[in-house]
C-alpha cells in the first residue's frame, strides 16, 4: 500500500457566484514510503494547491485520499490538524521561526501539540539538532543564524515530531547557491536515512534533484 494515495482529486474554488477555478483536474498520484519525489511546475500550475492538499492543509472537493492507511480526504479540521501534526513534518522557504525564541525552543514547538512533556520535547529537540550539525546553536536565536542556519532548524522542527513525511515548499528559495546545495545533500541524507521526502518546487534544477520527479501543468499531472 502506498504512503500516499490520491485518486481522482478535483479542487474547485468558487471566485464569485458565477466563477469557479478548477485549479486541480483529476488528479491520480502514488508515492510511497522512503521515496524522494519533486513536484514541479510554472507558477499557477497547481503544484501550490497539491501541496496543500498533501499537507492536510486543505480538503479537495471530490476524490479520495490515503495518508498512510487513513483516508483524509473529508475528515474534520480538527482530526486533520492532530493528523497533520503526526504524520506531515513541513519545511517552507521563509524559515517561519520565532524571531524571539532559541533554535531549542523553536524545534520543540510542534511537540507541545502533541502533549509531550517540556523535559522531553527539549531533549528531542536538542537530538534531532545534534543530528543535523546545530549541537552548538541550541540557544542562537534565528537573528543570530544564517540563512542555511536557519533551514537546518526548521528542518529539525520538522523531523522532531518523527513525521511519516517531510513536506518541502521551495526549501532553496532563500538560500544562495552554495548553500542551497547543502540543503538538498541535507535532503539526500535524510532520504538515505528512510524519510520520504516530497520537494515542491518551480526550478526544474532544483526538482532533478529527487528520485522521481512530479510535473504538474493547467491543474494536470503531466508526463
Amino acid at each position: 500500500m502506498p504512503l500516499v494515495h490520491l485518486s481522482h482529486i478535483n479542487k474547485v474554488y468558487e471566485l464569485d457566484k458565477t466563477n469557479i477555478f478548477q485549479a486541480l483536474k483529476d488528479v491520480n498520484l502514488s508515492i510511497d514510503k522512503g521515496e524522494f519525489v519533486a513536484i514541479t511546475g510554472p507558477s499557477g500550475s497547481g503544484k501550490s494547491t497539491l501541496m496543500n492538499l498533501l499537507g492536510l492543509l486543505d480538503k479537495p472537493s471530490s476524490g479520495s485520499y490515503d495518508l498512510d492507511g487513513h483516508d483524509v480526504a473529508h475528515l474534520k479540521e480538527a482530526t486533520l490538524a492532530e493528523l497533520r501534526n503526526k504524520k506531515i513534518g513541513f519545511v517552507f522557504q521563509n524559515f517561519n521561526l520565532l524571531a524571539r525564541t532559541s533554535a531549542l525552543e523553536n524545534v520543540a514547538l510542534p511537540l507541545i501539540y502533541a502533549g509531550v512533556s517540556r523535559t522531553e520535547r527539549l531533549r528531542r529537540a536538542e537530538s534531532v539538532l545534534k543530528e543535523l550539525g546545530l549541537g552548538d546553536k541550541l540557544q542562537s536565536t534565528p537573528s543570530q543564524l544564517s540563512g542555511g542556519q536557519q533551514q537546518r532548524v526548521a528542518i529539525a522542527r520538522a523531523l522532531v515530531t518523527n513525521p511519516e513525511v517531510l513536506l518541502a515548499d521551495e526549501p532553496t528559495g532563500n538560500l544562495d547557491s552554495k548553500t542551497g546545495a547543502e540543503m538538498i545533500e541535507l535532503f539526500h541524507s535524510l532520504h538515505k536515512k528512510g524519510r520520504t521526502i516530497i520537494l515542491i518546487t518551480h526550478d526544474p534544477a532544483i526538482a532533478n534533484n529527487a528520485k522521481r520527479v512530479i510535473k504538474v501543468k493547467d491543474g494536470e499531472i503531466v508526463k
